[in-house]
């Protein structure tokens, strides 16, 4: 009997791989393995739920058992992978050895933790699974403030939620608009007034240093000398990929995972996908670029070996206070954006310096031309 392929872990990477693998092969084999329960619900939506009125278990769509039937696998819950021999194609997960024909890393991504001192610096949550937000919900419970660490694309898009839900927000960030790893300052500032006038206010060009238990919440001491009191702190200043596990088997790493556009890592027969890949030299933590894999390698793992390709993958932030959807351009590429403004809506184009479209950022009433850009746009490779 044949090994089976094996995938390590059951976020969107792993089970749309799963599912993608089993439209093309229905019988060969196939197992997953995560460390957590392995249910199944749609992760961006964890930032937008509290408007909505959704708990996490309305956001779950299927449990590990329906998963593990619908895909005709074997599914490893509270599992957690420690190392990997590539020379005899075996996974040391638990107490126990599991052998792969093919394996493929959907590890995902590991939260930023911020360099906090204090008394309550374990207190301080990050959300990056349906667990941490069955918590956060628990835990927000008749408070009245919320502050989030960080004024990036999650950062805001948790501000926008809660303040839909009535609570006061406050965001600390370092830079000097909101988004400023995707958009340019002019436009970050837009969405800062717009989320400002839901009763969200930020805190700039500071950082928290020091968290501290009080009587009736949390005292924040800021790096510009402020204090600020509240109820409770989220903290949202980023993911980095899970690359320890494939450090174990020799596997090369850079910002992620390192992998060809055939998602192949420097080993034999091992691959790698979703957020803890770098996928030609491009770490890209958003639902597109999983999609696109997801159908190259399950191709790739029936025997037709495909070559992933990027075209143009809009980001859509979900800050209903001032829509915003983002098409960066490429790192380092010189050029400029040109930035119009009408009737409190953004278009700005960034064009390299042969006048190419390489990046657009909509925002409000513009967002709608999306797709009418993304047609004009070059494909990543």
């Amino acid at each position: 009997m044949p090994q089976p392929i094996v995938i390590i872990g059951t976020g969107l990477a792993g089970y749309q791989l799963a599912r993608e693998f089993r439209k093309i092969n229905a019988d060969t084999p196939l197992t997953l393995i995560t460390a957590d329960d392995g249910r199944y619900y749609p992760k961006p939506e964890l930032s937008t739920a509290l408007t909505r009125g959704k708990s996490s278990a309305a956001l779950t769509t299927a449990t590990a058992d329906k998963m593990a039937a619908q895909l005709n696998a074997t599914l490893y819950t509270n599992a957690h992978a420690s190392a990997i021999d590539a020379e005899h194609r075996l996974i040391f997960v638990n107490d126990k050895t599991v052998p792969y024909e093919k394996l493929i890393l959907a590890c995902g991504a590991e939260v930023i933790s911020p360099h906090l001192k204090g008394n309550a610096i374990e207190e301080v949550l990050s959300i990056n699974h349906i667990y941490h937000y069955t918590t956060f919900q628990e835990r927000i419970k008749n408070k009245k403030s919320v502050t989030i660490l960080g004024a990036g694309l999650i950062g805001c898009e948790f501000a926008n939620d809660l303040s839909n839900a009535h609570y006061q927000v406050h965001v600390i960030a370092p830079a000097k608009a909101p988004l400023d790893l995707l958009v340019p300052e002019k436009i970050g500032k837009i969405l800062q007034r717009a989320l400002e006038q839901n009763n969200v206010r930020f805190h700039f060009e500071c950082v928290a240093n020091r968290i501290d238990k009080t009587a009736t919440g949390y005292c924040l001491e800021l790096s510009n000398g402020n204090e600020l009191e509240t109820d409770f702190v989220l903290s949202a200043i980023g993911l980095k990929p899970h690359t320890a596990l494939a450090t174990t088997a020799g596997i090369k790493i850079n910002r992620g995972i390192l992998v060809n556009r055939y998602l192949e890592t420097n080993v034999k027969n091992i691959y790698a996908l979703g957020d803890c890949a770098e996928v030609e030299g491009h770490v890209l933590p958003y639902i597109a670029p999983i999609l696109n894999c997801s159908k190259a390698l399950a191709k790739t793992l029936s025997g037709e070996r495909t070559a992933v390709e990027y075209p143009a993958m809009p980001v859509v932030v979900k800050t209903p206070a001032h829509p915003i959807v983002v098409c960066p351009p490429p790192k380092n590429m010189e050029g400029k954006w040109e930035i119009e403004t009408q009737n409190n809506s953004i278009r700005a184009l960034f064009y390299n310096q042969q006048q190419q479209l390489y990046g657009f950022i909509l925002t409000n009433e513009t967002v709608k031309e999306r797709s009418i850009l993304v047609k004009q746009m070059p494909m990543l490779f």
